[in-house]
């Protein structure tokens, strides 16, 4: 019996795991703006980050998983930088479009794929990428519309991002999925002091529990889980450049979701950044 269609369901299986990811933490991304007016990015980011904690604590039990030190300290970093992502990036989407806001954000997946690639044919992918990339940030005269300080927390969420994948990968080579809720806890305990002192009493209103506990799934409990096993099956640069794929999702849920239209030029970096890919 041959081995390949085995090998090739055992490549395309994080794969797949990987895109199903995206489409939802993008989605969970509009959803997740719908609740700023009530309690601001801040609050949001919290019970998001609440709310999935208790999700994925009744359902993967991760006090079973297996920890020493080190685990310890790669869990840690792991849920910091998961927390310092959800909040800069929800910091970064109250004046940066979503399409805008991902492809900032992915230049930290993006350094990681440059940073561990050894072979010239992996630059030609990574440049096509990034030309891809340049074509979706608004350049000449839309180059102003651009919130600086929105730009920046994208581009910091892009650093927490890439801290994720590397962190992410060496604490969950030993307990797996189980990591991905450790870290969601670790994310949620450092983000709520902020989202408490900032919203206070709102975070209780009754109203915003089906909201939140659609951007919990959607947004940190699906996707997580998804990607730390995807994380366990590929190399942290295959990882971070196929997720060059999330601002191309991130500027269709816009488009979807919230209404906001990117320019032509926006558009053609769509299959460009797919092809990379």
């Amino acid at each position: 019996m041959s081995t390949q269609p085995r090998s090739l369901a055992t490549t395309l299986f994080p794969i797949g795991l990987l895109l199903i990811a995206m489409a939802s933490i993008q989605s969970g991304a509009s959803l997740a703006k719908s609740m700023f007016p009530m309690v601001g990015a801040q609050g949001t980011t919290t019970l998001r980050l609440v709310f999935a904690s208790i999700i994925m604590l009744l359902l993967l039990r991760p006090w079973r998983a297996r920890m020493n030190s080190s685990t310890w300290r790669s869990v840690i970093i792991y849920g910091m930088a998961l927390g310092g992502m959800n909040f800069l990036f929800y910091m970064s989407l109250r004046t940066v479009p979503l399409g805008i806001a991902v492809a900032l954000e992915f230049t930290g997946p993006l350094a990681v794929a440059i940073l561990a690639s050894r072979r010239a044919i992996d630059f030609v992918w990574i440049a096509l990428a990034i030309v891809g990339l340049l074509l979706l940030i608004p350049v000449g005269q839309t180059g102003s519309a651009i919130d600086l300080v929105g730009a920046g927390y994208a581009l910091g969420a892009g650093v927490c991002w890439a801290l994720y994948i590397l962190y992410g990968q060496k604490a969950g080579a030993e307990n797996g999925i189980q990591t991905a809720a450790l870290g969601v806890v670790i994310a949620a305990l450092f983000v709520a002091p902020i989202g408490v002192v900032h919203a206070g009493s709102a975070l209780l209103n009754p109203a915003l529990i089906p909201l939140a506990l659609g951007v919990a799934i959607l947004s940190t409990a699906l996707p997580y889980s998804l990607e730390m096993v995807a994380l366990t099956r590929m190399p942290a640069r295959t990882f971070g450049t196929l997720l060059s794929i999330e601002p191309a999702f991130g500027a269709l849920s816009g488009l979807l979701f919230l209404g906001e239209i990117l320019s032509v030029a926006q558009w053609l970096a769509i299959p460009a950044i797919i092809t990379a890919s």
